[in-house]
């Protein structure tokens, strides 16, 4: 690529607008590198980027640490059983992904970009949220009505009692309107009850699709559990749909809190239901359902303070553009759905034992990488707020930084479960068996983690960058390679095999990710000539 001739001053022009940026010639990949002795550093992009990670990632982790704790629990009840709920558990939440990672991943976005417009319009003066004078007969008064923006909470207040000597009364905060947001709860709720429904008439096929036929002694608590849980469908899809909107307005406290208090719950019901009342893996499933129900109570009472649930008008619902962009991603989460599952039913034709190991394996595996997506939701939010601004020197400062702080997480996680993961696996199980196919997998979940973590922080870049098209056609990509790999080596390597071919996935898609950023390529092309601030 030819770059221009001029040092200080270009414009780029593309789908999405005209970008204008003084700066030095560079090369894309080296964003990467960029201000790197910055990474730690807590200025305003630092504690911004801290701000939505860390409360992102501790809401992130709360699922998968809550199936733990049912993994637990469980496994003091056997094997089988332990080997059972975990294809159930792998089971639903591969179809959750199925039904709502398109559309959280798609609400973050809009929802940020809608929220950057509009905090535009207020600083121009050209928002409606600031309304009109109303006067008394008798007096002199102005009313204005202050819109809520959790990103600047009290700081217009204060300008206006401070600065023009008005009574805090006279400042009256109003809901506003998010038609992204409102589109996101239509489609969620919808979306849990048709995920109830297909759990509910589909499990037996499912279960004989994950390598748990009617002879495997799998079966019984498999079925009781997976049916069940599917009860917490409609919750669980509605909650993160909101975490979506929450996400876009830069607010991860409140998912957190709501996660918190939860997964709490769910832990207390656990031992009360599985050993007090005997209900076993009954008992697990009814408790996780109940702690979805409050998470989702509390996350609607909180955003119905924020905004209007439904807009002034359904053609406002924006319901064409999700579809559009859900599709694309449709695709993506279904290869990458597809790769998991098809992992835990090769485990599953191995045997109770290989598929209880594959099942700790899992949930650790998972729940360290999810830490990664606080990083991600944080990248995700702050550049689509900034290609919405045009802002090209904070997308790629907010890209480097993320990108940076990404790679030493990895770095961290792998030397935590390098050193801890052969002593905490034993809270999991007591089988010995278990315990020493479990160690085969130890090496890869701790070798692969900062693999794991830039795919997905690459992912949450390129989702703020509303590059959805190239996300999609690139992770179908990945996995019919993937799982070409998964048959080969199961077949010929068994347990080892599979994480092999796990490994092969994740690096794929770090690969993938770093596709477009990485060439500057896409919405990227402003990369050959950015900023040197």
């Amino acid at each position: 690529m030819k770059l221009p001739k001029d040092p200080s001053f270009v414009t780029l022009s593309g789908e999405d607008g005209e970008f204008t940026s003084a700066g030095e010639r560079t090369v894309p990949i080296s964003v990467l590198f960029d201000k790197v002795r910055d990474v730690f550093k807590f200025d305003s992009l630092g504690r911004e980027i801290a701000g939505i990670a860390l409360p992102a990632a501790l809401a992130l982790t709360a699922d998968p640490i809550a199936s733990l704790v049912d993994t637990a629990f469980i496994g003091q009840i056997g094997p089988v059983e332990l080997a059972a709920v975990g294809v159930a558990i792998v089971l639903f939440n591969q179809v959750s992904r199925i039904a709502i990672f398109p559309l959280v991943s798609i609400t973050t976005s809009f929802v940020a970009e809608e929220d950057a417009v509009s905090c535009m319009k207020l600083e121009s003066g050209e928002s409606e949220d600031w309304s009109g004078v109303c006067s008394g007969s008798n007096r002199e008064e102005k009313e204005l009505i202050l819109t809520k923006d959790p990103s600047n909470d009290g700081d217009y207040e204060a300008m206006l009692i401070s600065d023009l000597n008005l009574p805090k009364s006279s400042i009256i905060r109003t809901k506003r309107s998010v038609p992204s947001a409102s589109s996101a709860l239509i489609i969620g709720s919808i979306l849990g009850l048709l995920q109830t429904v297909f759990l509910i008439t589909a499990a037996k096929p499912l279960l004989k699709f994950m390598g748990v036929g009617s002879a495997s002694p799998m079966l019984g608590p498999a079925l009781e559990y997976l049916k069940l849980r599917s009860l917490g469908a409609p919750p669980v899809l509605l909650a993160l749909a909101m975490n979506g909107v929450f996400r876009g307005f830069k607010d991860t406290k409140t998912p957190l809190f709501a996660t918190i208090v939860g997964d709490v719950m769910n832990a207390i019901l656990d031992p009360i239901l599985m050993f007090v009342f005997r209900l076993g893996v009954r008992g697990a499933a009814i408790a996780h359902i109940l702690s979805q129900y409050l998470i989702c109570i509390i996350l609607l009472w909180r955003l119905m303070q924020e905004i209007y649930l439904l807009p002034p008008c359904a053609k406002h619902l924006q319901l064409g553009r999700f579809l559009s962009n859900g599709f694309l991603l449709l695709m993506r989460v279904v290869a990458v759905t597809f790769c998991v599952t098809l992992a835990a039913s090769m485990a599953a034709r191995l045997g109770p034992t290989s598929m209880a190991a594959f099942q700790v394996c899992l949930q650790i595996w998972l729940a360290t990488s999810l830490l990664a997506d606080g990083l991600a939701v944080a990248g995700q939010a702050i550049l689509a707020s900034a290609f919405a601004k045009r802002d090209i020197d904070r997308a790629s400062a907010a890209a480097s930084r993320v990108l940076q702080l990404g790679l030493v997480l990895g770095l961290l996680l792998a030397l935590v479960l390098g050193t801890s993961m052969h002593f905490g696996v034993k809270l999991f199980s007591r089988d010995p068996d278990v315990l020493r196919v479990i160690a085969v997998g130890i090496p890869f979940i701790t070798a692969t983690q900062p693999i794991n973590v830039l795919a997905f922080v690459f992912d949450g870049i390129n989702f703020g960058a509303s590059d959805f098209t190239y996300s999609a056609y690139s992770m179908v990509v990945v996995a019919i390679f993937s799982i070409m790999c998964l048959f080969m080596l199961s077949s010929s390597h068994g347990f080892i095999g599979i994480w092999i071919a796990l490994t092969l996935y994740m690096s794929l898609r770090a690969i993938a990710g770093f596709g477009r950023i990485g060439t500057g390529t896409g919405p990227w092309k402003f990369l050959w000539r950015r900023s040197a601030r």
